[in-house]
């Protein structure tokens, strides 16, 4: 089975921002019983490595799964070589694994590119190998086409790389989902999908999306088309899925048990759902969170960005006012002193700051 299990966004306890660790148990057990061996994690997944460890690691045999985890060595989540290098035994000891079957350099693009190069990181993956505390090492990646092709042709024994790819930037001359996925198949390096369904976005999409992919077919769910899109690819060796409910869990296993790859019609269907996609300006967040753990004034980011893009794809400047005051917590926009950590963190490279600004002007009274 191609579907991975995220655990980036796990289901949380009402009212809080504590993971619900009984509601995770039941999805990795569901998932396990389907067949599914994957499970993604990561050194800056805020409580995800620990809730690993009590879902997943302490109560299943270590052969029954794959885990992969990541070292970042961007400035938000360490200072120096040593801390960097640090991640791995800080990760093991949070998950309890023993070892990672699946290890990746973190979320590179081309401001942080030279700090793995700097600390020595890409030798430090190969050092793990031999040691055996990873088996397959490998990258996820935020950035253009060519960075992708220059970083395979230096490190050609990289084993696999993770790439952002999803219908809806297939085309997309920002994000280069089709162009990255091209650059991997070149070189022979298979592909983890991430952001299939973009962050939630493209299970509830705007209205006119819904009603072509509904008119092509009312059984299926949403989030089917673009998670079947991306595992059609024939390079992608698996998609990962971040996963927030049981719901979520049966909807994706009901449909990727026994996938269908998509034929020419619905690859048409998902075309003309871009057309009608695209006449909405929305906040590309993916609400990945990494930038809200650095953010002096805890400022809950992309909820407050999920409740602008609400406005942007709906119109209901009313409505939008009245989510703003209640669902984000936190502090509000106007509360931003522009330090910048946030847009540093952003795999996204979104303007942050400029966007927070615009989320004032247009949400606070």
């Amino acid at each position: 089975m191609k579907l991975g299990f995220g655990m980036m966004r796990l289901p949380r306890v009402e009212g809080t921002n504590n993971i619900d660790l009984e509601h995770t148990k039941r999805m990795v057990d569901a998932f396990i019983e389907a067949g599914g061996k994957y499970f993604d994690t990561a050194y800056v997944y805020e409580g995800s490595e620990e809730a690993t460890k009590a879902a997943l690691c302490d109560r299943y045999p270590r052969e029954r799964y794959y885990l992969a985890d990541k070292l970042n060595a961007s400035d938000f989540a360490c200072k120096s070589e040593e801390e960097a290098k640090n991640e791995i035994n800080v990760s093991l000891e949070r998950t309890g694994a023993g070892y990672f079957d699946f290890y990746l350099l973190h979320g590179i693009d081309s401001g942080n590119k030279e700090k793995y190069v700097q600390y020595g990181i890409w030798d430090y993956m190969r050092k793990l190998k031999e040691e055996g505390l990873i088996r397959h090492y490998g990258f996820s990646f935020h950035s253009t086409p060519e960075l992708l092709d220059e970083l395979l042709t230096e490190h050609p024994d990289t084993e696999f790389v993770q790439l952002q790819i999803n219908y809806s930037d297939w085309e997309d001359p920002l994000i280069h989902s089709r162009d990255c996925y091209e650059v991997a198949t070149k070189h022979g390096v298979p592909v983890i999908v991430m952001e299939p369904v973009k962050g939630g976005k493209l299970a509830d999409p705007p209205q006119p999306v819904k009603e072509i992919l509904l008119k092509a077919n009312a059984d299926a769910s949403f989030a089917s088309w673009a998670v079947r899109f991306t595992a059609s690819l024939p390079n992608v060796m698996m998609v990962l899925s971040g996963m927030s409910s049981i719901e979520q869990m049966e909807d994706n296993l009901s449909f990727m048990r026994q996938m269908k790859p998509m034929d020419e019609e619905e690859q048409g269907v998902l075309r003309n759902a871009c057309k009608a996609l695209s006449q909405y300006a929305d906040i590309a967040c993916t609400a990945c969170h990494y930038c809200t753990p650095g953010c002096p004034m805890e400022i809950h980011i992309p909820e407050i960005f999920a409740v602008m893009n609400v406005y942007k794809m709906y119109g209901n400047l009313k409505e939008a006012r009245i989510e703003y005051g209640w669902r984000p917590g936190g502090e509000k926009a106007s509360a931003c002193i522009q330090c910048g950590q946030c847009e540093d963190a952003c795999p996204q490279h979104l303007p942050i700051i400029s966007l927070l600004e615009e989320v004032v002007q247009t949400l606070e009274e």
